[in-house]
């Protein structure tokens, strides 16, 4: 484990939440130094590792991550660099769990396994909604099957890494309501725009939330009012309002807010769900995680969005595997079980040879 544990150290303390170039820099020259793959690094700060299959192709299976992080806690730096910690079988710092750890797993698993048609992807922008996937699919990158090693959240259960078939996504929306200024001793000579913004909540929370099966598992979305603006003083009739609504979407609906009455939709935010269809992927990649771990993996449902996401909308069959511990990723107390990493990296080799042969 001691040179997983070492790349991992080494990738987390470069701090990437402002300049993503550093750490792909870093992973860059490693893969260069390490494998005999064709390594490209894009204009958009994407690396990219690719296994030429013998047809040709070099799309087959793609192991994803992301290079970029939040913003640190003050305790988490140091200088010019990320405070990195290794005790009690953990690897603390920021980016250790989302997702670093992961990436480290991944570029190991790669450059162990030599399979035609094996990628290896590390994005930039994953926490600005997803920048450097959309560019990289832009210029091409849509490989046939992809497991995206993020944890982020724990949707697995305790001691175990399931495999998320599914996540949601998230749907940032403002209703926007005009009226006419008045008085307020006259407030029928105006139009009362918080008035008009209260008749669309109603409305909205008489809607159901979105809802879907996918490979047997129940997918529910949500719709939750977060903010409301509006008024200019205590005495005069107001003529705007806005209502910031959070919508968790899931794979193929979406909540018809542009329909609410009196109200103007505008979308602030699109990032997409995702959804696996393709059971024996699906299968291979469990097949894998249990081979992987002493615990009984599931097949389970995420509630965030990743870069998974993107993917699929470009056609892309994928699955969410990675170190998904609760309450690490971004904390000020941010960490990885490397126990975990190693399992992760088992699994992602497994999953490789499975899928390629």
């Amino acid at each position: 484990m001691t040179e997983l544990v070492t790349l991992a150290h080494d990738l987390v303390e470069i701090p990437s939440h402002e300049s993503e170039t550093r750490a792909g820099d870093h992973v860059e020259t490693w893969l260069r130094d390490h494998t005999d793959a064709t390594v490209e690094r894009d204009p958009h700060g994407n690396v990219i590792a690719r296994r030429r299959a013998t047809d040709g192709s070099d799309t087959r299976l793609a192991l994803v991550g992301h290079h970029d992080v939040v913003p640190p806690d003050q305790s988490q730096v140091s200088g010019e660099s990320y405070v990195v910690e290794r005790r009690d079988g953990r690897l603390h710092g920021r980016g250790a769990a989302d997702m670093k750890g992961a990436v480290a797993a991944a570029m190991l698993a790669f450059r162990d396994i030599d399979r035609p048609g094996l990628v290896f992807a590390s994005f930039a922008g994953e926490e600005v909604g997803g920048r450097g996937a959309r560019a990289a699919i832009a210029d091409g990158f849509t490989p046939d099957y992809a497991v995206v090693g993020e944890g982020s959240t724990g949707y697995s259960a305790p001691g175990v890494t399931d495999v998320a078939i599914a996540h949601k996504g998230r749907r940032a929306s403002t209703l926007v309501a005009e009226g006419r200024a008045a008085h307020a001793s006259e407030p029928d000579q105006g139009e009362n725009a918080i008035h008009a913004a209260s008749d669309a909540i109603d409305a909205l929370r008489d809607l159901a939330p979105p809802e879907t099966t996918v490979l047997g598992h129940d997918v529910s979305g949500s719709l939750v009012v977060t903010e409301i603006a509006g008024g200019s003083a205590w005495n005069v009739v107001p003529e705007r309002c806005t209502v910031t609504v959070d919508e968790r979407t899931v794979p193929g609906e979406r909540a018809p807010l542009a329909d609410l009455p009196g109200v103007r939709h505008e979308l602030d935010q699109d990032l997409p769900p995702m959804a696996c269809h393709d059971e024996l992927f699906a299968e291979a990649v469990l097949g894998a995680a249990r081979e992987s771990q002493a615990g009984d993996p599931r097949a389970v449902v995420k509630p965030h969005a990743t870069d998974a996401g993107w993917l699929a909308d470009a056609g892309t069959t994928c699955v969410v595997c990675g170190p998904a511990e609760p309450g690490e990723a971004h904390t000020a107390t941010e960490s990885v079980s490397l126990d975990v990493l190693d399992r992760c990296r088992r699994l992602y080799r497994r999953t490789a040879t499975r899928v390629l042969g």
